[in-house]
């Protein structure tokens, strides 16, 4: 198995997530010897024996004196099979946005009970999170296994508790020690009754659905190259596709229809250009172009109103009354919402931006279905969003039918050219007298 695997923990206060981070990394001989070190150094009169490992990821000062995770902590790895980058993220209700900054690029999510406690309500809202970010594939660790003499009843029902909140996810249940490494790395003896796969042998086996080459093309541009008079090139990150010199595509907002011309890098043309990649694509066709627009493959979203799922992180209250910055892709407009959320609340809530936006479900692609909200007058990142639903062409919210005035101001608005503004109105005054 190649690739990379990116994994986030999650879970309620004290189930042990850096604990099992920390047994994980030090049994697959992932920590420097300084780092050892310094772990013994700071486990003396701590009552986790002659090695903590939850130090090993909690960094901070304050985490280290309180016991507790406040920030995510990413530490990389890697075995002879597959390499790791593991999100430590914090349980406490009040970083509950540290914990979804964490998840947001996870491909798996390892989920963490104590087994004597069962299911948390905080337990609960990790695993709606990590779903609501489009993540898959889970680990149930039920951890403290040593505390309920590895009692498979209690491990049967927290199963079984956890099937009921995440249907049809696919749920690799594993009962552990992190603190003394039962079925972390190898399978325990002291759970003959489990036939599954231990953690580390599951995270090295996972096949993921991530593929963004198989997805539709979609490359927001984010610089227009001119150097000299006969070169005009669009630069920016290919976020899912394949593209080739001669494909057809089509730049919104305009939806003007060009084809490939080349692709071109600092090391020469390519043959074709693949997610991932930054290249600067030249078209066939003159067309004006900048930065924020989108050249794309297939069929994609473009519209001015949506429905979000939004994770809240300013203490500062969203307030439906105050007009945000909203940066989507390479794109930034103003925009508004129709209703309030609070510090570390996720909510769904209609958004209307002054400039359309071109995007995809979040469901469908992370890449063009995710934005993050930005407070005008500080600057600071107030909330993170999916896109759930477009309302592009719909009636209004009270079902009232737009008016014909309505309907032009709305195609002007869309257009990316006064000349493209002329020319889509004048097509829109023809089909409504025809």
């Amino acid at each position: 198995m190649s690739g990379l695997l990116r994994i986030c923990t999650a879970g309620s206060v004290d189930d042990g997530k850096s604990t099992l981070i920390g047994r994980l990394l030090y049994d697959s001989r992932a920590v420097y010897e300084d780092q050892l070190h310094s772990v013994r150094t700071a486990s003396k009169n701590r009552s986790a024996g002659p090695i903590d490992f939850s130090l090993f990821t909690d960094g901070l000062r304050a985490e280290r004196e309180q016991g507790i995770t406040i920030d995510v902590a990413y530490r990389y790895f890697a075995t002879a099979r597959r390499k790791f980058i593991l999100a430590d993220t914090p349980g406490h209700e009040q970083y509950t946005r540290n914990m979804a900054t964490g998840a947001s690029t996870a491909d798996v999510a390892i989920l963490l009970v104590d087994a004597r406690h069962g299911v948390r309500p905080q337990s609960r809202r990790h695993a709606n999170i990590a779903r609501l970010l489009g993540i898959h594939d889970y680990v149930l660790a039920v951890n403290k296994m040593d505390l309920v003499e590895f009692d498979r009843s209690i491990f049967d029902d927290i199963v079984e508790e956890f099937n009921g909140i995440l249907p049809n996810a696919n749920l690799h249940p594993i009962p552990m020690s992190a603190l003394l490494g039962d079925n972390v790395i190898t399978r325990s003896d002291r759970t003959p009754w489990f036939d599954g796969r231990s953690l580390l042998e599951f995270l090295e086996t996972v096949q993921v659905d991530r593929d963004a080459i198989s997805r539709p093309f979609r490359m927001p541009v984010q610089l227009v190259l001119r150097p000299t008079h006969e070169f005009r090139g669009y630069a920016g990150q290919i976020l899912t596709g394949i593209v080739r010199p001669g494909d057809p595509v089509t730049v919104w907002p305009a939806g003007r229809q060009t084809r490939v011309d080349r692709i071109v890098t600092w090391d020469g043309d390519l043959e074709e250009g693949r997610a991932g990649q930054s290249v600067t694509l030249t078209l066939a066709d003159e067309i004006d172009i900048s930065r924020g627009d989108m050249i794309t493959v297939g069929e994609i979203e473009v519209g001015q109103r949506f429905r979000a799922d939004v994770v809240w992180m300013d203490e500062r209250p969203l307030d439906p009354g105050r007009v945000y910055l909203l940066k989507h892709t390479t794109r930034t407009v103003t925009a508004e919402v129709d209703h309030g959320l609070v510090l570390n609340q996720i909510g769904s809530i209609t958004i209307s931006t002054a400039r359309p936006l071109m995007f995809d479900r979040y469901v469908d692609n992370r890449g063009t279905g995710s934005f993050i909200l930005i407070d005008p007058s500080t600057n600071f990142t107030s909330g993170a969003g999916m896109i759930a639903e477009s309302f592009s062409g719909r009636a209004d919210a009270g079902g009232a039918k737009p008016t014909a005035a309505e309907r032009l101001a709305r195609v002007a608005r869309s257009a990316a050219t006064e000349a493209d503004a002329i020319e889509a109105v004048r097509k829109a005054l023809d089909e409504l007298l025809n």
